[in-house]
């Protein structure tokens, strides 16, 4: 029989850990009612089976943390902050209840300060809206307004179940783009070490020996000591003008103009941007599904929607959309119009408000363009190894052949 762990509450407020034998998670929720606990998160121990779809086959899942070094808050936090709190109402404890046992629950006293706060504000009479809205860095607009919602229709526990669930696609999403690109990252790394130490430390050993043949040399020889010399004479130099074109790139980035123009860039290219369109298209459509699933008006949350798109080429689109639905047009009329998202996506949504199920629709869409998005990356991280290895094993053949194309250039040299 499977084996769940769990954090609950007594009646007293105070928090228990342990772990239960239950068939689901329901039942294991009923066993800890039994014991007169109010269960606050219950999770399976197969739910890493389920997380490591989202990893690369044969990969290393490299997943550091290092926010937690600094106790800074992050998306996973506000998750889990989520996903509690949507227990606590369900099992029928008041929001300031709730949050009162969610102190205790928090790993983070930085994230304990802010839930303390969340609680102070709504026994003062606030409402868990205004009391979230203290914080836009941690808790977004399109989380602020969701609650908002929940709150305004009185089924604030099913939109945070919603919201949780919202929360935790996207950074399931988030974490298998990062472990995907683990490996490629630590092979240039190690590579990029690698060819810098023998030009730097190895080839320079063997420029003594060449040095009485002269003009004889060959010209890759010659190409690789200049190479070698310039490394161990200017590596200063060679530091401080990367730097420099690294700083002003993204000072340049950073502006308005310079984010256009590389966004634009992103999304005309071959194959990135196809990834990118389809990432887009998987973030739009779970937001905005989720936001009208929950009553949010779609005027309203469609410029939601503007916030969390990451490209400023596809939200300055948006803003077109926003006004034509806003003048009464359909929402799938503008966005085929504006081509910034894959067509079959645009007839989807065109499908869902022609059957009254825009929500639903896209909700299904936004699933099937992260699966999409995770295949294309395991595509192009199974090309893209090779393509690195190949590479580098160039780099390191140039090496050695110019070295021995040096060294049999020796019997020419008259003695």
């Amino acid at each position: 029989m499977p084996i769940f762990s769990y954090k609950a509450s007594d009646a007293a407020g105070n928090v228990f850990k342990g772990t239960i034998e239950a068939a689901e998670e329901k039942e294991a929720a009923a066993k800890l009612s039994a014991m007169n606990y109010i269960p606050i998160r219950i999770q399976a121990s197969a739910r890493s089976l389920k997380r490591s779809r989202f990893q690369l086959d044969g990969s290393i899942n490299l997943n550091i943390n290092v926010s937690r070094m600094f106790q800074r808050v992050t998306s996973k936090d506000v998750m889990m902050f989520t996903l509690d709190l949507h227990a606590l109402l369900t099992a029928g404890l008041p929001v300031d209840k709730a949050l009162s046992l969610l102190i205790n629950v928090a790993e983070k006293e930085k994230f304990k300060e802010v839930v303390s706060a969340l609680l102070k504000s709504v026994q003062s009479g606030n409402s868990l809206s205004e009391a979230l809205a203290v914080y836009p860095n941690i808790f977004p607009m399109l989380y602020i307004n969701m609650v908002k919602a929940g709150e305004t229709g009185g089924v604030l526990p099913l939109v945070l179940e919603r919201l949780g669930t919202f929360l935790e696609n996207s950074q399931d999403l988030k974490d298998y783009i990062k472990s995907a690109m683990v490996y490629p990252l630590f092979l240039v790394f190690v590579g990029g070490i690698s060819i810098i130490i023998m030009l730097a430390f190895v080839v320079p050993k063997f420029a003594i020996i060449f040095s009485d043949l002269g003009q004889a040399m060959p010209f890759s020889t010659q190409l690789l000591l200049g190479i070698s010399h310039g490394l161990r004479d200017f590596w200063w130099l060679i530091i401080a003008v990367v730097g420099t074109i690294v700083y002003l790139s993204k000072k340049y980035v950073q502006t308005p103009e310079g984010r256009l123009k590389t966004d634009r860039m992103k999304v005309n290219s071959p194959v990135i941007g196809t990834l990118v369109k389809s990432v887009e298209a998987a973030r739009f459509t779970r937001t905005l599904g989720t936001l009208i699933n929950s009553g949010v008006p779609i005027l309203q949350a469609l410029r939601l929607v503007q916030e969390i798109i990451t490209n400023r080429l596809i939200a300055g689109e948006l803003e077109t959309v926003y006004h034509r639905v806003k003048e009464g047009d359909s929402l799938s009329a503008p966005l085929l119009q504006a081509d910034i998202f894959p067509p079959l996506a645009v007839q989807m949504i065109s499908v869902g408000e022609q059957t009254g199920k825009l929500d639903e629709m896209l909700l299904r869409v936004a699933e099937n363009y992260e699966k999409m998005v995770r295949n294309m990356i395991k595509r192009f991280v199974s090309l893209l190894e090779p393509v690195m290895i190949l590479a580098m094993g160039l780099m390191v053949g140039f090496i050695v052949i110019s070295m021995l194309l040096a060294v049999f250039s020796m019997n020419d040299v008259p003695f």
